[in-house]
């Protein structure tokens, strides 16, 4: 079994070490955030993610799994070091390193004075060709040694949904490597070997652009999906109709998650990647016209949203869902977050039902609120309860779907001014009370 420091206590790394030391690895979290190391220190989880709670209790409980502050300690009681530190867009559009560098800088002091070897694997999302760029020549620079002969380099991309990362890091759909070096590659097997998904062990560069890629094409399919909606709407015909068919030709390989016409796509991953693409791009003086009007047809699609709810009559909303999707309490590009901006700027008095954030405020988590800067006082809007909701608003939004919100909201579907970007019945269509964003 390996040994293996996590660098950064966030979405990514914290799955990633719960589900490590879950699989018999010895693990050790690192964070420079007190409040997350003493977490998970005491067997709970810093973020809200279902079955993940029990993974780290379990981790903690027998000794695989601790946490620190302590840089060189972690690496010295480990053979290897996953980088797993946020990668937010910068003001130009280009993919944030300064975490990532950082890491690299502390990370390289630390390899030197270890007298064996010690692989370093990034698996923050970062463009082609900065592990050779920027990545690399940090280690070096700190260690005074020589990347791939002295130490190990490794980019290994993950591809976890938020509200299913558990199941999904044990059912994968796609699972790719790259490598400089044997021993960094036989770790990685060794990790992923018992998973039941084919291993593809690359070059870094490759790796990279498939992590992109793979962002990309789901950003891309997500507005194609919304588009299609919004005309066969105006056509009187149903859009998702139209795309369940057109997804039952399984030839051309769709993915009937992304290819349901619907709200905006948010998140971690996908608004700032489409960036990152479209700048690294324009660095090479390539054309990019369809990732440049996928960003814009998004922000259309919330736009879209806010006009039905004016075309409504009522001042108070009641808003289902805050966070980018059902299922976790990760606010970060959160397109329902910045709809909620905007209605609250115009007047309306907004109040929220959202479970999974109101439950990450109620435990009082270190993450609480994570992602959020456009919603003030959020904490105070959440309400416990879906009936709640109801009799506090004149006008329904339904951002998120919840199994518990689908009667209580069914029921008041056709008297109760209601617009729904998540299908909370596939039997209801617009009606002008109710109002379907692409249906």
């Amino acid at each position: 079994m390996a040994k293996i420091s996590i660098f950064g206590i966030g979405y990514v790394g914290t799955v990633a070490a719960a589900c490590l030391a879950r699989d018999g690895h010895t693990v050790v979290a690192v964070d420079i955030d007190q409040s997350k190391v003493d977490a998970i220190n005491s067997g709970k989880t810093p973020i809200v993610e279902d079955g993940l709670e029990e993974l780290i209790a379990e981790g903690a409980g027998n000794g695989r799994l601790t946490a620190t502050t302590d840089i060189a300690d972690a690496v010295a009681r480990t053979d290897a070091s996953f980088v797993c530190v946020g990668t937010p867009s910068a003001d130009d559009g280009s993919v944030g390193l300064n975490y990532v560098i950082s890491v690299c800088t502390a990370l390289g002091g630390a390899i030197a004075t270890k007298s064996t070897f010690h692989s370093v694997i990034v698996r923050s999302t970062i463009v082609p060709g900065s592990m050779d760029q920027t990545c690399i020549p940090a280690l070096e620079a700190a260690s005074g040694m020589v990347a791939g002969k002295d130490f190990g380099v490794g980019y290994f991309p993950e591809f976890l949904r938020e509200s299913t990362a558990i199941e999904d890091y044990y059912d994968p759909g796609l699972i790719v490597f790259g490598y400089m070096d044997q021993p960094t590659r036989d770790l990685l097997m060794e990790v992923n070997q018992d998973l039941p998904c084919e291993i593809h062990a690359v070059d870094l560069k490759t790796a990279e652009m498939i992590k992109y890629t793979s962002n990309c094409w789901r950003a891309v399919k997500v507005t194609f999906a919304n588009e299609i909606g919004n005309i066969a709407k105006a056509a009187g015909i149903d859009g998702q109709k139209v795309m369940k068919v057109l997804c039952s030709d399984g030839k051309v390989n769709m993915s009937p998650y992304f290819m349901r016409p619907g709200f905006a796509f948010g998140g971690s991953c996908l608004p700032k990647d489409l960036r990152a693409l479209r700048y690294l791009a324009r660095t090479h003086k390539v054309p990019s016209p369809m990732l440049d009007s996928t960003l814009q047809a998004n922000e259309e699609q919330i736009r879209r949203a806010e006009t039905l709810v004016d075309s409504l009559n009522g001042q108070s909303v009641g808003m289902v869902g805050i966070s980018f999707k059902a299922g976790t309490d990760d606010l970060r590009e959160s397109p329902l977050a910045r709809l909620a901006h905007r209605l609250i700027d115009k007047g309306y008095d907004l109040k929220i039902y959202d479970p999974y954030v109101k439950s990450a405020f109620d435990q009082k988590l270190s993450g609480a609120g994570r992602g959020n800067d456009c919603v003030d006082n959020l904490e105070s809007r959440l309400v416990s309860g879906i009936d709640k909701l109801i009799e506090q608003s004149d006008i329904l939004l339904i951002g998120n779907k919840y199994d518990e919100i689908i009667e209580p909201l069914s029921k008041v579907a056709d008297t109760r001014p209601t617009v729904d970007l998540a299908r909370v019945r596939t039997d209801l269509v617009s009606n002008g009370t109710y109002e379907g964003i692409c249906w």
